[in-house]
């Protein structure tokens, strides 16, 4: 049965005795978290009744990834070289253009870039993968010249994957989960790369027509942990993995929302937790943006309500913003 518990948190260094650590944050500690299981409603219980192997995942200290430290928050910056994307499509498609964003995203406090080269927005098609590489492997040489900046793939493709690698890129991140292209997992196992495992209900073609849930926090909670399994017995260490619900890819707005509030029950996988909301739809509607370059503000408040719940890594458009945003959270808490 699938068990999944979301921590209480608090912050502060001062903290009574039965408080634990979570996931090896620096302020952040729980006493008590929400239990979440199939066929009955959630039960605050004290986090020394989890089970062991709950509560040692909610609170082990994360490994780095590319180096980066998981007991701070780090900024992954979005760039796509892509035609078609909901939000920034076509403003990057000249290889200098993208070298510019990528140097501005890193100046203004991103430690991450995603360049994606097919657009996964509602109803996007799949794209050739020799035109997918190349979009992206020439950005990627031509950012590798001029810095050893950590760029992460993001991709379904092996091919796409193994030519991005070869030119500097150190982190594979497959909005399917690493279940569209069976030689994915194994070209990343060898390659000895991080992968991010992101949830999604579909394909980005049809993912928005009427997704259904049983439970959408522990359907995903519970593909995201096979996930993790599965590519564990293919070669990749869990040390190596992060993880993301997948906000948005075949989900509504109520179930984002869910998502949102419970985040903090994918700790429990023992691996960072990734978020990705810039710009989404549900933001605009929620926070009456229609436009998407106009939904810095409610990006960055989902992102900081996050961070409050422990999630290590922001995924973002607005990167001069969100950094602003979160030394002004840091040094207020």
């Amino acid at each position: 049965m699938t068990l999944a518990a979301r921590p209480l948190v608090q912050q502060g260094p001062a903290r009574p005795g039965d408080a634990v650590p979570l996931a090896g944050t620096r302020h952040l500690w729980f006493t008590h978290a929400e239990l979440h299981g199939r066929g009955a409603p959630p039960c605050v219980v004290p986090a020394s009744s989890l089970p062991s192997r709950l509560l040692a995942n909610l609170t082990a200290p994360r490994a780095p990834v590319m180096g980066l430290d998981m007991a701070e928050p780090q900024i992954m910056g979005i760039l796509n070289v892509t035609p078609d994307s909901f939000s920034d499509g076509g403003q990057h498609n000249d290889a200098e253009a993208a070298r510019r964003a990528a140097l501005s995203m890193v100046r203004s406090g991103a430690s991450i870039i995603d360049i994606g080269g097919e657009s996964t927005r509602p109803g996007a098609d799949t794209i050739d993968e020799e035109i997918e590489t190349r979009r992206t492997a020439p950005v990627i040489s031509a950012l590798m010249r001029d810095t050893d900046m950590r760029i992460s793939i993001d991709t379904r493709k092996a091919g796409v994957a193994k030519a991005a690698i070869a030119a500097g890129a150190s982190m594979v991140n497959d909005v399917a989960g690493f279940t569209y292209d069976a030689a994915l997992a194994p070209l990343c196992a060898r390659a000895g790369v991080p992968t991010c495992i992101m949830h999604a209900l579909g394909d980005p073609a049809t993912m928005q027509q009427d997704p259904r849930y049983d439970n959408v926090i522990l359907d995903v909670y519970t593909y995201l942990q096979d996930r993790v399994t599965a590519l564990e017995r293919i070669g990749i260490a869990r040390e190596r993995m992060v993880i993301d619900p997948g906000i948005g890819f075949g989900k509504t707005e109520a179930h984002n929302l869910a998502l949102l509030r419970n985040i903090g029950v994918f700790h429990g996988i023992g691996c960072p937790i990734l978020l990705g909301v810039s710009r989404k739809r549900f933001i605009g509607s929620i926070g009456q943006a229609p436009e998407p370059a106009s939904r810095a503000p409610g990006s960055i408040a989902v992102g900081l309500a996050a961070l409050a719940q422990g999630v290590q890594i922001l995924r973002v458009h607005d990167v001069a913003e969100t950094a602003q945003a979160l030394r002004l959270w840091s040094a207020a808490r």
